[in-house]
């Protein structure tokens, strides 16, 4: 067995794959349209990783309620440092580089335009 793939519910479909294009370089795998049922789903991989993030946009859905059990989802990077002063550069809301306690800062958190965090560590 191994991992398939994450839902996260999202209120504009475009908003929602541009950030993760333009943050983390995901790309569109596939995408499922259910116009009769009134939903869509696009399914996102980084480059050489089958794993999959599912956005599911439900027309015409508000904002969805993220609720106290979520926390976050996490993407690797090897280059930490450059890719959190790039996602600050481009406008995102990215915290402080943190390290769990008395360890070096290894990871920061990035919110997507529905509020989901993203933890990148190193």
């Amino acid at each position: 067995m191994k991992m398939a793939h994450i839902c996260v519910r999202v209120k504009d479909l475009d908003a929602s794959v541009k950030f993760y294009q333009d943050a983390f370089g995901f790309e569109e795998s596939r995408r499922r349209d259910f116009p009769e049922s009134r939903f869509t789903l696009v399914y996102l991989t980084l480059p050489g990783d089958e794993y999959e993030l599912e956005l599911t946009y439900n027309y015409d859905h508000a904002a969805y309620d993220l609720g106290n059990g979520y926390g976050h989802i996490a993407i690797r990077s090897e280059d930490i440092t450059q890719l959190h002063e790039q996602h600050k550069a481009h406008g995102f809301t990215v915290t402080a580089m943190k390290g769990l306690p008395g360890t070096d800062p290894s990871y920061y958190f990035i919110t997507d335009p529905d509020g989901y965090k993203i933890e990148v560590i190193r």
